[in-house]
């Protein structure tokens, strides 16, 4: 195998790259010939900012099949979308059920209020496999349970959770659901209204292909959310007291406006492919990567083997070696990228038993090809012969 005769980006589940040409071309554009700021002011430049921000709105809501726009809130990422409802909805205390498969984005805000001791909170325990059993969240909910928080699909093991089962569940109690769609907004048909959903918060710069710094929260009718900012939004500017209706209660400051423009042309390239197409394409990725890991001697793989139960990431190890090892001989010898370590997700990595070492994670787009995979066991063959 010649090395660095190629670069292949297999780390997708932390960003997607390459982006599709036409976010390139509308992220320069917004700062070559538009350039204003969003909602600001009166003059032609601000207000055509203020018109791609409406437009980046309105291609997120057709994709999710959101009849209002304006329950679609801005943020610079999944991240802050997840702590604006979990600081917003527990501000007054209560208690939180969320499931050993969240991200830090999840449990460290939690865990950061529970010692403050403003709220409390349960993990419910996934399976080895990265597979949850609905009925142990209903078993969790306490009288004084005010949230529960559910990654759609695991970030380590890839592993799709029920969604529509626990929004039945939750439904039935009266208790808003937080569904993070980090991993699966772009690349997963998402129906948060027929689902059920009261919360769900999405990443701009995964499988949307937009740009870094761009994300977004859904809030269903008849649920609102406390802002963790304050401050312009260029609306009532007279008051002292922030607006009440969204989306500017909780989006102050100015707007990544060349951001924004840049994920309405990603969700424009999502739109225009399909959903239904992205995950078939992944799937054959997948495919051809897990048939291909299981004929390595010393690999083992982590998650559920079949397709229809997760999304395209695999996850694992090669016996003898450490993860960051693996990860680093992949890219300084093959110029292949590939993430190592606990992937923000200890919680995660406890359930399925690789807390101690992590483990090495390959992830797909639509932009990888069966060559992409191709390269990677062959360096992976090379590695395991040689260790």
């Amino acid at each position: 195998m010649e090395v660095l005769s190629r670069q292949t980006y297999l780390d997708n589940a932390a960003t997607t790259y390459p982006k599709p040409e036409a976010v390139y071309r509308a992220m320069d554009h917004f700062a070559r010939e538009v350039g204003g700021s969003p909602g600001r002011s009166g003059h032609h430049r601000s207000l055509e900012a203020g018109r791609e921000v409406l437009r980046a709105r309105d291609a997120v809501a057709r994709l999710f099949g959101i009849d209002d726009p304006s329950r679609i809130v801005f943020t610079k990422n999944a991240t802050e979308a997840l702590n604006l409802v979990i600081q917003g909805v527990l501000t007054s205390g209560g208690h939180a059920v969320i499931t050993s498969l969240e991200h830090n984005s999840v449990w460290r805000p939690l865990e950061a209020m529970a010692r403050a001791g403003t709220s409390s909170y349960s993990i419910v325990e996934g399976g080895p496999d990265g597979l949850l059993d609905p009925s142990l969240i209903e078993e969790a909910l306490l009288p004084s349970t005010r949230l529960v928080v559910c990654t759609h699909a695991s970030n380590v093991t890839g592993s799709l959770l029920p969604i529509c089962d626990i929004a039945e569940l939750c439904a039935r109690r009266g208790i808003p659901l937080l569904v993070d769609a980090a991993q699966t907004a772009g690349r997963y048909v998402l129906d948060p209204v027929g689902t059920g959903i009261q919360y769900l918060a999405f990443t701009g710069h995964k499988e949307l292909f937009g740009p870094q710094g761009t994300g977004g929260l859904y809030v269903a009718p008849g649920w609102e959310v406390e802002p963790l900012l304050y401050g312009g939004t260029g609306s009532r500017s007279e008051s002292s007291l922030q607006p009440d209706f969204l989306p500017d209660r909780c989006e102050s400051g100015t707007l990544n406006a060349m951001g924004l423009a840049g994920l309405r042309a990603g969700v424009g390239f999502v739109t225009a492919t399909g959903v239904d197409e992205i995950r078939r394409h992944e799937g054959e990725l997948f495919e051809r990567l897990s048939s291909g890991l299981l004929s390595l001697r010393g690999v083992t793989m982590y998650g559920p083997p079949d397709w229809e139960s997760r999304v395209g990431l695999v996850l694992f190890n090669i016996k003898g070696l450490t993860s960051s090892e693996v990860a680093s001989r992949l890219d300084a010898a093959y110029g292949i990228c590939v993430r190592s370590g606990l992937h923000c997700s200890p919680l995660a990595h406890r359930t399925i038993g690789t807390l101690e070492n992590g483990a090495v994670r390959a992830s797909f787009s639509y932009q990888n090809t069966g060559e992409d995979v191709d390269c990677l066991l062959d360096a992976l063959s090379d590695i395991c012969r040689s260790r």
